[in-house]
């Protein structure tokens, strides 16, 4: 049997489109509801319930760079542990701060007079980090 070129290329053509049905078939829209029957891959993924106190990404209109961003975080971590050690609370205060509270005590934490750098977050990670783990260690116990 002699094959010529317009049969090779319907050949080539077929196994393409039967190469490709598989994967067509295998895709789908991921689903978020856990009861419905989806392949691992598109599953997505539930947060911790340590996650639920956790302080989220602030938005991006809180400030112009992430680099602020993330410090305004820290501080708010530092704002929210500094009141659990005050008031000896095992429970998540986040729902009683704000953005703006944390931008309100950046005096406080200021270690430069440069705008884009007004602080060390990694400084102000540590500390949010220590504060956070004394409170861990006293609700532990």
């Amino acid at each position: 049997m002699r094959l010529t070129i317009p049969d090779i290329r319907f050949v080539g053509f077929a196994a393409l489109v039967l190469g490709a049905l598989p994967c067509a078939a295998l895709a789908q829209t991921p689903s978020t509801d856990p009861s419905s029957n989806t392949p691992f891959s598109s599953m997505a993924i539930a947060r911790d319930e340590g996650d639920a106190c956790r302080v989220p990404k602030p938005p991006a209109d809180l400030a112009e760079t992430a680099y602020l961003r993330n410090g305004y975080r820290a501080i708010l971590r530092i704002l929210i542990a500094e009141e659990a050690l005050a008031s000896q609370s095992c429970t998540c205060l986040l729902d009683q701060f704000t953005w703006d509270q944390a931008l309100d005590a950046l005096p406080r934490f200021q270690t430069s007079d440069t705008p884009h750098l007004p602080f060390k977050v990694l400084d102000l990670y540590a500390k949010a980090d220590e504060l956070e783990a004394q409170i861990a260690a006293g609700c532990a116990e």
